[in-house]
């Protein structure tokens, strides 16, 4: 693995995989990852709808009041 193509490492010293790696794999692992090209084919609902509205609150591509609201009802502090 090559840091900067297949991971980075967040300021909170984390390991987060990218795309490309996740490509390399071949299939989603189900635990709603940051870069997951695959839309979290294997992630139990309700988390994967909620990793899918946080992807597109960061993309600016869905209304932020039904996000907002979303995830209040849906208990902000669950684990990704």
């Amino acid at each position: 693995m090559i840091e900067g193509v297949h991971y980075y490492i967040d300021p909170k010293g984390k390991w987060v995989f990218t795309a490309t790696y996740h490509e390399g794999r071949g299939y989603c692992c189900g635990e709603a990852c940051k870069h997951c090209p695959f839309d979290y084919d294997a992630v139990p609902e309700p988390i994967k709808t909620r990793a899918q509205l946080i992807r597109a609150a960061a993309s600016k591509t869905a209304p932020d009041e039904h996000i907002e609201e979303y995830i209040d009802k849906n208990n902000p502090n669950k684990h990704l």
